[in-house]
């Protein structure tokens, strides 16, 4: 039971008093701040998050990086993988090695890592639902190298709670997934004692909408159901849990207002150490450091003038570097194109560039925190600190993070919507998009084919080709011995890491391993958000379209029925329960099931619902072969005359196959006034009734 106190709102005089004290601690020798003799901070690792298309192309990517001065790895996975999928499942195709690299054995994995020295390399893995098999995999390839797993270095993201909330690679349902969490952990300490077994991520709940004080209070609470869940297991000597308490690290996003994100890095490294001292009882302050790594904010990115995306990324980076007592250990940044779709390597090199010349052609690892003693730095540091504490409360109260899902959820669905609405009223100014639109062609994107990757058509059949070769060679009897020992482990509750590492040395695909726990934990479906969320402040706008829709409405002697699909495996919710919410306030009836369907799913949805317009999100790049079943499906139904609208990261040549395939209307990143799209749905269902 938690017994820690609620952090009561301090007045006005106790903050400034907190502030003053900082404010003294930091100025104490501010002169140390100018001395030639001060040694010289080490630059944090320097990574480019990355993976694609398949293994082999992905590592001849990462050595390429490498050999440019990257400092570290930081794999991409495919969204098959990432939800415990192999490549030939019917829920896979049209995602594999699209949004990442797909590994479905460790003969992928050996691919992957070929001619990288893991006792030499510092190596990121975005994975959680199933982080716990690409740790096996990653162990497995090390086993091969002779490589000790004491030596080996890196993090697994194995954040689950956050997918719930904002990225949706969820495959578990929330106890046994921290189950999973947990069993990484215990492992990890006694056999990777250099390793991060979570990282608990905060960047997708800013993209997901979250504010400051959200993003503080929400990954704190969920490093607290971590920690407690650890403690509670009684696997870890209690004078040995300080030091797991030191392992656990975070994952930080950094958006345009550099200067507050900046406080906030500062709020997150008080709060964190006040927490592993209170709670936990770390008596060393090197445990209780707040150890994080950090991706700039991809949500501000625009499609529209993506040039300016350069000086976005540079001012983001600031804001987690220029405080030496809350700098990243770790940074990596997004490409300027990324809203218009997947980098090219040089895009990357420009990114890894801006890096390299921050860290060693400026002076800026010279100095101490050059903020320390600023009365306004203190000031909203405090604030935010107080803020989040308090919000941190509300979810203890009501039983920690797991319990709290449904209210964090919601509450990211209604502050994103209020971050919209400002960009659609101009009271958030974008430069670009809301102001000052008016631009020159740029040489950068002129043909804007040629400014992204794009992935073969082929890769998906050249995988599946070789996944079902490896199946043949393999040895079944030790692969089924194998399953069997992971199956037990699940049952009986012992550490999954070994049986799983076993599993991966024996042959085991992801996929197989993902069926295993599935048939022992079930699935899991997150809350949407979308029903629940409290949108405040109508406008005339929202009541001029409410007004098209009840006329319309009455035309039809009922409801505008609105059904908003997520084909395939993408997880990014945030465009879809947006367009729900808007539609729903806005008078429509709105049908929305969340994530992970397929085709036929929607469209037998849409049948059973008779609705009046079908509107998908794809965000993962797998637009042109979703889109294409979901029109073959409504075919077959004999619902042609349905109008479907798409919406995601869609370029111009794919948006004219689209519409030439059936599609009514294609929505991308800079049709961002969602009234607009609301209208547009009123007279395409108007002209068809």
């Amino acid at each position: 039971m938690d017994k820690t106190k609620p952090t009561a709102a301090p007045a006005k005089g106790r903050r400034q008093d907190h502030a003053k004290a900082r404010l003294e601690e930091g100025g104490k020798d501010r002169s140390k701040a100018c001395r030639e003799d001060q040694p010289k901070d080490r630059p944090w690792i320097i990574r480019t998050y990355s993976g694609h298309s398949t293994a082999a192309r992905s590592n001849e990517l990462y050595r390429m990086n490498l050999a440019k001065g990257q400092t570290g790895l930081s794999i991409a996975f495919d969204l098959p993988t990432q939800t415990g999928y192999d490549s030939d499942s019917p829920l896979a195709r049209g995602e594999v090695g699209k949004v990442g690299v797909p590994v479905c054995h460790i003969g992928d994995m050996r691919v992957l890592l070929d001619a990288i020295p893991l006792d030499q390399m510092n190596t990121s893995m975005t994975i959680n639902a199933t982080a716990a098999w690409l740790l096996a995999l990653y162990i497995a390839v090390a086993d091969e190298q002779g490589v000790a797993r004491e030596k080996l270095t890196g993090t697994i993201q194995n954040d689950i709670i956050k997918e719930y909330l904002s990225r949706g690679t969820y495959v578990f349902p929330p106890e046994p997934s921290l189950r999973l969490i947990k069993d990484t952990i215990t492992f990890s300490f006694r056999q990777m004692p250099k390793w991060n077994p979570t990282n608990v991520c905060s960047y997708h709940l800013q993209e997901a909408g979250a504010s400051p004080v959200q993003e503080l209070a929400f990954a704190l609470a969920t490093a607290e159901a971590v920690l407690d869940r650890v403690k509670t297991s009684g696997e870890v000597p209690a004078e040995n849990f300080p030091a797991v308490v030191g392992r656990l690290s975070f994952f930080v996003n950094a958006g345009m207002r550099f200067i507050t994100e900046m406080c906030k890095m500062r709020a997150f490294t008080e709060a964190w150490d006040e927490i592993c001292a209170s709670r936990y009882g770390v008596k060393d302050r090197k445990l209780r450091r707040f150890r994080y790594g950090v991706q700039v904010n991809s949500l501000g990115l625009t499609e529209q003038q993506p040039e300016n995306n350069v000086y976005r990324i540079l001012l983001e980076m600031l804001a987690v570097t220029l405080s030496k007592g809350a700098r990243a250990r770790a940074v990596q940044l997004p490409a300027w194109n990324e809203a218009l779709g997947l980098p090219r390597p040089w895009d990357q090199q420009w990114s890894l560039r801006m890096q390299q010349i921050l860290a060693y052609e400026t002076d800026l690892l010279d100095y101490a925190d050059i903020f320390d003693g600023s009365q306004e730095i203190a000031n909203k540091v405090a604030s935010l600190k107080e803020e989040a504490l308090r919000e941190l409360q509300v979810i203890r109260d009501m039983g920690g993070a797991l319990a709290a899902i449904d209210y964090m959820k919601r509450r990211l669905v209604e502050s994103n919507a209020k971050r919209l609405k400002g960009i659609e009223t101009g009271e958030q100014v974008v430069v670009g998009v809301n102001r000052w639109t008016e631009s020159e062609p740029s040489p950068l994107s002129s043909s804007s084919q040629d400014a992204i990757l794009t992935i073969d058509e082929g890769v998906e059949a050249e995988q599946v080709q070789r996944l079902k070769a490896w199946r043949a060679a393999r040895d079944g009897k030790a692969v089924a011995e194998a399953l069997g020992r992971l199956q037990q482990a699940a049952k009986d509750g012992s550490n999954i890491m070994e049986p799983s590492i076993a599993c991966a040395k024996a042959g085991v695909t992801t996929g197989e391993w993902g069926s295993c726990l599935r048939n022992i934990f079930g699935e899991y479906r997150a809350p949407t958000g979308v029903s629940q969320a409290v949108i405040a402040d109508d406008d005339g706008a929202i009541a001029c379209l409410r007004g098209k829709v009840d006329k319309l409405s009455a035309r039809l002697g009922r409801r505008i029925k609105f059904l908003v699909g997520k084909p395939g495996l993408d997880g990014h919710s945030n465009g879809a329960e947006q367009i729900a919410v808007r539609a729903r306030d806005a008078g429509m009836e709105v049908v929305y099931e969340g994530i992970r369907l397929t085709p036929g799913q929607i469209v037998r949805a849409a049948v059973e619902e008779g609705v009046h317009v079908i509107g998908l999100s794809i965000l993962s790049g797998s637009h042109l072969p979703l889109v294409r079943e979901v029109l073959q499906e409504m075919h077959k139904e004999g619902i042609d005359d349905v109008p479907l609208i798409v919406g995601g990261i869609i370029p111009p040549a794919d948006a004219e196959t689209l519409t030439n395939d059936g599609v009514a209307a294609v929505y991308t990143p800079k049709d961002f006034q969602l009234n607009d799209i609301m209208a547009d749905v009123v007279e395409l269902v108007g002209a068809r009734a």
